[in-house]
Order: C-alpha cells, then structure tokens, then sequence
C-alpha cells in the first residue's frame, strides 16, 4: 500500500512542529523544579505556668492581635494590683507634701492666733493701767514687772503663731519633695514590671497568619520559653529552586518569575529574593572544569501575601524565569 503526501501543506505542518518544539526547548531552558518552604513563628511565653485557655485549633486563619493562648496568672494579677495600690499612696503622699497642711488645720492654727491677739490687746491695755497706777503710788514695782512680762509673752506668742500659719500653708521643703517623687517613680516602676509580667502570660497573634500547629493542650504545665502555638504568616512563605552555573550570573533580586503548581489555577507571579553565592554540586563530584556543568546555586522567590496561601510548605513546583 502507497500514501501520498500533500507537499503544498507540508511547510505549515513542519512550521507548526518547529514552534511546538521552539516552546517546548524554551521551557526547559527556563524552567526549574523546586519546592515550597515555610518559615515558622513558635510562639511562647518567657514565663512558665499552667495552660488555662487555648483559644485557637491547628489549622485555624486568624488575624493579627488574634487571642491564641493564656497561663494561669494569679500571681502576676494580684502583683500587679499590690503594685498599683503603692503608687496610689507614694502619689498621695506627694500631693501632701506639695499642697502643705489641710484647711481645716491651718483653720486652727488661725483661731488660736486671733485668740493669742486678743490676749495680746488685753495685756497691753493692763500694762498701761498698771503704769498710771504706779506713777501715781497705787501699785508696787513688782505688780507693774510682772504686768510687762505678762504682754511681752502675750505679744511673743503672736508672732509665733502668725509663723505657724505662714509656714502651715507652706508646701514642703525641695528635698522632701524630691525624695518623695522619687519614691513615686519607682512605683511606677514597679507597676510597668507587674503589668509586664502579667502580660507574658496572654500571647496574641503577632501577624495574620495560619495556625500551622499547637503543641500543648489546656491543663498542661508549659515551661518558660517553650512555644504553644506554631504559626505560618503568609509572607514566610517562599519558595527555593537551583540553577545551573551557567544561569545564576543573570539572576538578581527583583527578577520576576512565575509559579507552576499542581492544582493552581494559574501561574503564580513572584519575584526573586535571594540569590546564594555558594555554590554546591549534585551530586557530589570532584572540582574540575568538565564538572563546572553541575554546579547549581540556591534560588528564593517570593510571591505575593495574597497569592503565598495557595501553596504549601513541601510542596513540588517549577519556577519559569521571565
């Protein structure tokens, strides 16, 4: 059996089949199989205590500020409130000293001078009676001495009292003052250390992100320092992929790719973040100018926030430069 060939469509034929493999050697030039990496975010407390509230289930999307995990806090809460109580009365004390005696003492201390001026004004119009008197041989020497004795100590003790007013509504000396302010700011020293502590043992989301994991459940006693919950945010995602020798000096950070996955709708823009400058060998070889050909450097691209929670650490994909 003979088959006749049609050369008049031959040349769109071949011209087809060359394009098809034009594209076919273009992809493989510029496509490289990598894989999916996650950056993880293990978040713990710096102080240890018993798991009371697990406010979040592996698997979980939350947002940032997101409540995740709580430790049981008694001490911490009545230490606070220990604290705040000696601010109060370190800040109580200075307002004390700044604004000197009450009114109702400096009240008294004004009704026992005008009473002390009274008394004055008494012994005063005594001592005048008590000096006719004397001039005119009424009374002795010694009844007149003790006349001016008596309104010198009555005039004495006016003054003393109009100073104790003064000094009443004085407000405390400088240093006194100082030295209580200072013992205000260490209150509040105090204060910040508790509240501090007492906010250690409540940890929020720090990011939007996924609930990659949790480590511990409610009742457990969770050591200082060791994580709860694992989180993935979407901008830890990244993706790692190798180039030969021969490609990498092209390559810099901000060079778009594209993402190929399987099970994505679409190609996924990125662009490249990081580009290694050691060189390794797969698999290992002896250095030598005939081996240059398998030398390949590490690769990491990043894709958009949006477009990271489509893929999954682990995950095979290929990376087409553009």
């Amino acid at each position: 059996m003979k088959y006749s060939i049609n050369w008049a469509k031959r040349p769109v034929r071949l011209w087809i089949i060359g394009a098809l493999l034009a594209g076919c050697s273009h992809r493989e030039q510029n496509a490289y199989q990598g894989y999916v990496e996650g950056e993880y975010v293990y978040l713990g407390s710096s102080l240890a205590g018993k798991l009371t509230q697990l406010q979040v289930a592996r698997g979980e999307t939350v947002k940032a500020g997101t409540p995740l995990f709580a430790l049981d806090s008694v001490d911490e809460t009545a230490a606070l409130q220990e604290a705040q109580q000696q601010l109060a009365a370190a800040r109580s004390q200075l307002a004390d000293i700044q604004t000197g005696k009450r009114v109702p003492e400096v009240d008294v201390n004004r009704a026992q001078l005008a009473e002390a001026v009274a008394n004055a004004r008494k012994a005063a119009l005594q001592l005048t009676r008590d000096e006719a008197q004397y001039s005119a041989g009424g009374i002795s020497k010694a009844q007149l001495d003790d006349s001016r004795a008596n309104a010198d100590a009555r005039s004495a003790q006016v003054r003393e009292l109009t100073s104790q007013v003064e000094v009443a509504r004085l407000p405390g000396r400088s240093q006194q003052i100082g030295a209580q302010q200072a013992q205000a700011a260490a209150a509040e020293a105090v204060v910040a250390q508790a509240q501090w502590k007492l906010d250690q043992k409540r940890v929020n989301a720090p990011a939007d992100g996924l609930v990659y994991d949790t480590l511990y459940r409610s009742g457990e006693w969770v050591p200082a320092g060791s994580p709860v919950v694992q989180m993935l945010p979407p901008q830890n995602i990244k993706v790692r992929f190798f180039v030969p020798e021969t490609r990498v000096g092209a390559l810099a950070p901000g060079r778009a790719v594209s993402i190929r996955c399987d099970g994505c709708a679409a190609d996924l823009p990125a662009k490249i973040t990081y580009v290694s400058n050691k060189a390794e060998y797969t698999p290992p070889v002896i250095y030598s100018n005939e081996s240059r050909a398998k030398l390949v450097y590490l690769i990491e691209a990043h894709t958009s926030v949006a477009d990271a929670t489509k893929l999954h650490p682990g995950q095979p994909v290929a990376v087409v430069l553009k």
